[in-house]
């Protein structure tokens, strides 16, 4: 029989701007959160998706994780029960072509924010539970392209981006050993949903398929590789499982975040020109392809799911639909 799960309580939220923070933002609230602290830079952003009269009680609070003293007014402020931290460099060209920023908000402010719960944790006695999250860019390439990825596997990563991912696992992992702290780590695998950047796959290839749909049969459409098999979750499948890991997850373990259903970029993309009702024709164009393209990255999701009763809600053609709405609107 399951213990009951650990009440989220006062929740921090780091990279709450982002893609994924304005929909974990209004599930954290669902989900039960006594309050919810939210970090961004710049201006308090609009767009969340959701419940717009639970979200306007979060407290938004503006600053650069680089900056020490934001660092530990907010985690003083705040006092969390549970941090869940998103702030990133996510994109894996913007990493490459920027390596210091990636690893200087990737790992070296992520430091500094485990360092202040720490340091809090002495002062205050407040013990948060802290989702760490991670990429399954982590992994790399594998000669076993077959199989669905577990957690034991090797991790070699081949971008900027995943180094960084793997840098701030090994940090966070090293904080629970030596300090108790008790981060949980999710290794989050491809996943989409209205308001992601069009310089992300789904929404990219979305985007060039409704601005053909009434192009002539047989019109090119630009696109990189497609062979590479990835596995790809709805934002809102990702949140509860983030959730769900902030509730049931063990401390000191690390748990995909995955279908554990592949699908290569040429069945995405059918489906997609099938949706969107498109006749266009794709054409490969070599400024899209990346080089270090892993060719198989799909994960066991048994970890996550044996821990928190977690399963996947929402399918592939409605990450597409949600695209293809939000395009429209």
């Amino acid at each position: 029989m399951r213990d009951v799960d650990r009440p989220l309580g006062r929740v921090l939220v780091t990279g709450a701007a982002g893609f994924v923070g304005r929909w974990l933002l209004p599930a954290l609230w669902e989900a039960g959160a006594s309050s919810v602290t939210a970090l961004a830079t710049g201006t308090e952003p609009g767009g969340a998706v959701g419940d717009a009269a639970a979200t306007s009680a979060t407290r938004w609070m503006m600053g650069d994780l680089r900056d020490d003293a934001y660092v530990t007014r907010v985690v003083r402020q705040a006092a969390a029960d549970t941090v869940v931290h998103l702030a990133a460099v996510s994109h894996v060209p913007t990493a490459a072509a920027d390596p210091m920023l990636a690893w200087d908000i990737n790992v070296t402010a992520t430091a500094r924010l485990l360092h202040a719960l720490h340091r809090e944790r002495e002062v205050q006695g407040i013990d948060p539970v802290v989702l760490l999250v991670g990429s399954a860019e982590q992994y790399g390439r594998h000669p076993s392209h077959g199989d669905r990825l577990g957690e034991e596997a090797v991790q070699a990563p081949r971008t900027v981006y995943a180094a960084t991912k793997a840098a701030q696992e090994i940090l966070a992992l090293q904080q629970w050993r030596a300090e108790a702290l008790k981060v949980v780590v999710a290794r989050s695998f491809n996943h989409s949903g209205r308001g992601q950047a069009p310089r992300f796959l789904l929404p990219a290839l979305v985007q060039r398929a409704l601005q053909l749909r009434g192009a002539a049969p047989g019109t090119p459409m630009p696109v990189g590789n497609r062979t590479p098999i990835r596995d790809f979750l709805h934002v809102s499948d990702v949140v509860a499982a983030y959730i769900s890991l902030c509730q049931r997850g063990t401390p000191g373990e690390a748990y995909n975040v995955a279908s554990g259903t592949g699908w290569s970029v040429q069945q995405v993309l059918d489906r997609v020109l099938a949706r969107a009702g498109s006749h266009a024709t794709p054409v490969e164009d070599p400024a899209l392809v990346r080089p270090v393209d892993v060719p198989v990255l799909v994960g066991n999701p048994n970890k996550l799911q044996r821990a928190t009763d977690w399963r996947p809600l929402r399918t592939l053609d409605d990450i597409i639909d949600d695209l293809i709405h939000a395009e429209a609107h």
